[in-house]
């Protein structure tokens, strides 16, 4: 009776499997890069991870199909979002894949751990793998990119990741990345035939079917904080397999495409515009598509600094596509639309915002000038890096090289708060001697702006709580954002 049911659970896993991608396929046409509010996709963004100031930060990834998934894992430093390691990762139907992201020593670079049974390939040894220099330092398929080129600098960065496509049920691959083994069920433990789960790998899978999701913590045990972020999730992504065996940078977010964009390494993405309006804008670069789901003139969120409290506040602002349009590497000449400068030494490549902070009380000062309290607004607000944190602190506000008070953070530009809280909004569309446009869809809309993650946490130390009582704590926000969108550039109207 047992070995019938697993027969007749293998048949219907490749019907359901054969119908979701014959529906995917001739779905083409509907088919879209989307930012799917909803958290599933083929294409998982964690905006940072950090093991600074004794943190651990733990990632966990979810497969909730019927059929196994294979996904590139890739962790990127924060600086210039070069890969400081990357690895394949096959889950079974409904499987799940966790590791702990850790420092290696106080001042060392990060490695990352796991106990987990799902197959990866490279395997992951018991002791980690340590994040490695070379993408940026030079000796690997990237030259050294003028930045720092110590291994601290993987210190902190972002998290991606990128479905290859579905594991065919029934096939040896199947067979090998599933816990309950064939002719030897419960055993808990996938057999990972390393001749299958690298490149042999590729005769096994087809198109990728979504249905990821994510959520990373950002953990110390010693202070007992704990700041949790679910991953966001971009479907559509790809409507061909994308496995390319267990070796080089492939595929990477340049390989979004679509059946029905006009190019043939081109992309359609759908984005919402602020009135509701779902705009379908065809991309002649693919890269643009994923931009164009991450785009927004303006984000807005909160910051706590109260002296009584203890209070800190950070933000994140992760801008997920800037190295495909700053980084020597894919542009050795000029950087491209929306970012207007090269990653250089001493490892920047600089972007001015504006930044207007509100408090509680009517009480604001505006970046860009204009009616100000008190009358001298603060200059734009620099940020350098892909990954940028910044760190609310009370009096003048300085520029990077400082240490953020929740996430100990060195990827660091400060803004000076108005009062104990309040908000802030970032104009991301100008603030540069040039503004951020990204590169017109072909039907000629524009976006402005930049195409950016992230989130706040602040963190309150409570100086009063009674003895045995918790006295360290906090939250995390996402940030919230706007639109703005014109039919072209010799067209200022508003797109509909």
């Amino acid at each position: 009776m047992r070995r019938w049911n697993k027969d007749l659970i293998m048949k219907t896993r490749t019907l359901v499997v054969a119908t979701l991608i014959a529906i995917a396929c001739s779905a083409g046409v509907a088919q879209a890069v989307t930012l799917n509010p909803k958290g599933l996709g083929q294409v998982l963004i964690f905006p940072y991870y950090t093991v600074n100031k004794g943190q651990d930060t733990l990632l966990s990834v979810i497969n909730t199909s019927t059929v196994g998934s294979a996904f590139k894992l890739r962790f990127n430093e924060g600086m210039n979002g070069r890969d400081v390691l990357e690895f394949n990762v096959l889950l079974s139907p409904h499987d799940v894949w966790t590791a702990r992201i850790s420092q290696l020593a106080n001042d060392g670079g990060a490695a990352v751990f796991t106990s987990d049974h799902s197959c990866t390939y490279p395997p992951i040894p018991p002791g980690g793998q340590p994040f490695r220099a070379s993408a940026y330092a030079g000796g690997s398929a990237f030259p050294a990119d003028g930045g720092p080129t110590t291994v601290a600098r993987t210190r902190e960065g972002s998290i991606e990741i990128i479905e290859l496509g579905a594991i065919i049920p029934g096939s040896d691959l199947d067979d090998t990345t599933t816990h309950v083994q064939h002719g030897n069920p419960n055993t808990g433990v996938p057999a990972c035939d390393a001749a299958l789960i690298g490149n042999g790998a590729n005769a096994y899978v087809d198109v990728p079917l979504g249905g990821l999701f994510g959520s990373a913590s950002i953990v110390n045990v010693g202070e007992g904080t704990f700041f949790s972020y679910s991953a966001d999730a971009i479907a559509g992504f790809t409507d061909v397999h994308l496995f390319s065996g267990s070796s080089g940078f492939v595929p990477t977010l340049q390989q979004a495409n679509t059946a029905d964009s006009a190019s043939a390494v081109g992309a359609v993405a759908h984005v919402a515009s602020n009135n509701g309006n779902m705009l379908a804008l065809d991309y002649a670069n693919g890269i643009d598509a994923v931009s164009a789901v991450f785009m927004a003139d303006e984000i807005y969120n909160e910051y706590l600094v109260a002296a009584g409290l203890g209070a800190n506040t950070d933000w994140v602002v992760t801008f997920p596509t800037k190295a495909f349009y700053t980084d020597p590497f894919y542009n050795p000449i000029t950087a491209n639309p929306p970012f207007h400068e090269l990653f250089h030494a001493p490892g920047v490549s600089n972007i001015e915002v504006g930044a207007s902070t509100f408090d509680q009380e009517e009480g604001y000062v505006f970046s860009s000038g204009g009616e100000v309290d008190p009358p001298i607004p603060p200059p734009p607000l620099p940020l350098p890096y892909v990954v940028n944190v910044i760190s609310f602190v009370n009096g003048v506000a300085l520029p990077g090289n400082l240490i953020s008070g929740v996430f100990g953070s060195t990827l660091t530009s400060s803004l000076a708060p108005y009062g104990d809280a309040g908000w802030v909004v970032l104009d991301l569309a100008s603030g540069d001697s040039a503004s951020h446009s990204l590169r017109p869809a072909a039907n000629g809309y524009v976006l402005h702006g930049l195409p950016v993650t992230g989130f706040m946490v602040y963190n309150i130390i409570n100086a009063n709580a009674a003895p045995g009582k918790l006295a360290n704590y906090g939250g995390t926000y996402v940030h919230r954002a706007s639109l703005s969108c014109i039919r072209s550039v010799t067209d200022m109207n508003v797109c509909p």
